[in-house]
């Protein structure tokens, strides 16, 4: 009974080694420099895809940091985990209702992380799932470069395709479920460092929900095991 339940167990594990990594995104195109979008719907429809696939999820909005933090900071993700930030950025807050009047405004509260060069979330246990709402990236030609540091050591580079050339003031998110390298530090970079300017604001993690088949898997391991431990004892009973 112990070697069927590893072998399905080994099966298990085995769907969860191959099960590809997922990417969420969807931008909103702004209304200018100073216009602030009330809504968001295509990257909110993003995030929340992302987000009914996570569960203990926790988020990062930078509101309560003091304006013109610096790095390092520490990250706090809603007591789930917690990070550090450090490299180039810092924290920019902007009046209700209003953008900084160059494209760039929180998409929670009234503070996020502005950027024109590179930075690094080195997060103290590793995580499978990250995302992040990205304020007025790509009006200037820039793109978002990321770096996915594993835990084995391994690198996975991304480059988040934002539109080319979008207006400014568009927002937009990116998220990745991956079940199979878990990473413990993602660089930011910009493909226009020094030219554009980005600002991000609720950076999420979260456990990834297991797969329904994987599931499905285990439910059916544990209903073989127990119809053996049912027929075994009805065997015994009947030579007893």
């Amino acid at each position: 009974m112990k070697k069927i339940l590893g072998i399905m167990m080994g099966l298990v594990w085995s769907q969860m080694a191959f099960a590809a990594p997922a990417i969420y995104f969807g931008e909103t195109l702004g209304g200018g420099n100073n216009s602030r979008l009330v809504s968001f719907p295509e990257a909110t429809a993003a995030r929340n895809d992302f987000l009914s696939n996570l569960i203990a999820v926790g988020s990062e909005s930078f509101e309560s940091f003091a304006d013109n933090t610096r790095t390092p900071i520490s990250l706090n993700f809603s007591g789930i985990d917690s990070a550090i930030l450090s490299g180039a950025g810092r924290v920019v807050s902007t009046l209700p209702g209003m953008t900084n009047g160059l494209g760039r405004f929180a998409t929670d509260g009234d503070k996020y992380w502005q950027a024109n060069q590179g930075f690094k979330i080195d997060f103290d246990s590793p995580v499978s799932a990250f995302g992040f709402m990205g304020i007025d990236i790509g009006d200037h030609d820039g793109q978002v470069k990321l770096t996915l540091i594993t835990t084995g050591g391994s690198s996975e580079i991304i480059t988040v395709n934002s539109i080319p050339d979008a207006p400014g003031g568009s927002v937009l998110f990116w998220g990745i479920i991956d079940n199979e390298n878990a990473f413990k530090s993602i660089i930011f970079e910009n493909t226009a460092a020094g030219t554009d300017t980005f600002g991000f604001d609720q950076m999420t993690i979260g456990t990834p929900v297991p797969e329904p088949e994987i599931y499905a898997l285990l439910l059916a391991g544990l209903g073989l095991v127990s119809f053996i431990t049912y027929r075994r004892k009805e065997t015994l009973a009947v030579a007893v």
